[in-house]
């Protein structure tokens, strides 16, 4: 499933040096292979904007080669950009009202950082919540990222979100509930993503509203989960499309943040992230730090090339099975005219059959 360089966004020249297939469109428009048309809506702050943007298209673009992707980027009111991610968005991104207009086939909706308890209280709650209402009802499937699974929960299951003591941050365990799933078909049942968030949602509150959770985490609770008709929503409250070195930068931000005096306490590692060498660096590091704060000397600088070299990645491989078992389904179940959620004779409240399947066997 090649991606599609249909613009000059800097994010499919930088996928290209890193070894990933990128098409040129003209070289697309000569092969005899069905489009898809993936919306992604980024709503990542300034900082994360563009490594957000890599992180998706990188998932999406390493599946199946059963089809061309066309991924296309767009953003809401409401949330304020500055400097080049403004600039960068203005340039590169599209416009939603004429996304609506042409169509889409699947959509995916990032996560971003909370700045009220209540979600609803969000400066961008009303435009997040108009683009999950016309993907509900237009496209074949929606992924939703963190807050979004938050904000979806909240808005057609009435499921609140939980503030956690402190912020579940790390690389956590998890096992499948449901392995015949065709969303996790050929996983491993037992394997680590990482999280970040404030708040969570718990696999009780899932399932009392009639959701099926896939994923779960003795730790970290709930990973992916999907809605009643088991593919029309898709829920991660994890992050598999972090990079190898995305939780040690927010490590970085937040050491930042103690250092300028933004936050009072030096902050934790993620857990189960740095191996026992880079915990004792980060040791040596923390020490240096809070000698030089408080003699008001120059805060010597986080050894991260140091750190990288004893940090695994052991998520990257199913985030990808994931999302291509996911692409994979859209490509089987979706309209050729963009219009359409589905093909004909596929019902909508129930797509994968599931349900219809499992009554067969019932009944039998």
């Amino acid at each position: 499933m090649p991606l599609v360089a249909h613009s000059n966004l800097p994010a499919f020249e930088r996928l290209r040096e890193d070894g990933q297939e990128v098409l040129n469109a003209d070289r697309a428009k000569q092969q005899d292979i069905r489009e898809l048309h993936i919306g992604l809506l980024n709503m990542m702050p300034d900082a994360a904007l563009q490594a957000t943007e890599r992180q998706f298209l990188r998932l999406i673009g390493s599946c199946n080669r059963i089809a061309q992707f066309y991924v296309h980027l767009f953003t809401i009111g409401r949330i304020e950009r500055r400097g080049e991610a403004k600039i960068h968005v203005e340039r590169y991104y599209e416009d939603f009202r004429q996304l609506q207009q042409d169509g889409l086939d699947a959509l995916v909706i990032t996560g971003t950082n909370p700045a009220h308890d209540d979600i609803t209280d969000e400066p961008y709650w009303k435009p997040m919540a108009e683009v999950l209402a016309w993907g509900r009802e237009h496209v074949c499937s929606i992924v939703c990222s963190c807050l979004a699974t938050h904000a979806d929960l909240k808005l057609y299951h009435n499921i609140d979100r939980i503030r956690l003591p402190q912020k579940r941050w790390g690389v956590y365990s998890h096992r499948l509930l449901e392995r015949t799933h065709p969303l996790v078909s050929n996983i491993n049942t037992r394997f680590d993503a990482p999280h970040s968030h404030l708040n969570e949602v718990t696999r009780e509150q899932i399932e009392a509203a009639g959701l099926t959770v896939l994923a779960y985490s003795e730790q970290a609770d709930v990973h992916l989960a999907v809605s009643p008709d088991q593919f029309r929503l898709i829920y991660f409250q994890g992050h598999p499309e972090y990079d190898i070195n995305s939780l040690l930068k927010e490590y970085k931000r937040e050491l930042g943040r103690f250092i300028n005096d933004e936050r009072a306490d030096y902050p934790p590692y993620p857990e189960n992230y740095f191996a026992p060498e880079a915990i004792a660096i980060l040791e040596k590091h923390k020490r240096q730090v809070e000698s030089a704060k408080s003699g008001g000397k120059t805060i010597p600088r986080l050894p991260e090339k140091r750190l990288h070299a004893h940090v695994d990645n052991t998520w990257t491989d199913t985030g990808k099975a994931m999302f291509n078992n996911w692409l994979g389904l859209v490509y089987q179940l979706t309209n050729r005219d963009r219009q359409q959620p589905f093909m004909a004779g596929v019902d909508p409240h129930d797509p994968l059959g599931l349900k219809h399947r499992r009554q067969l066997a019932g009944s039998g």
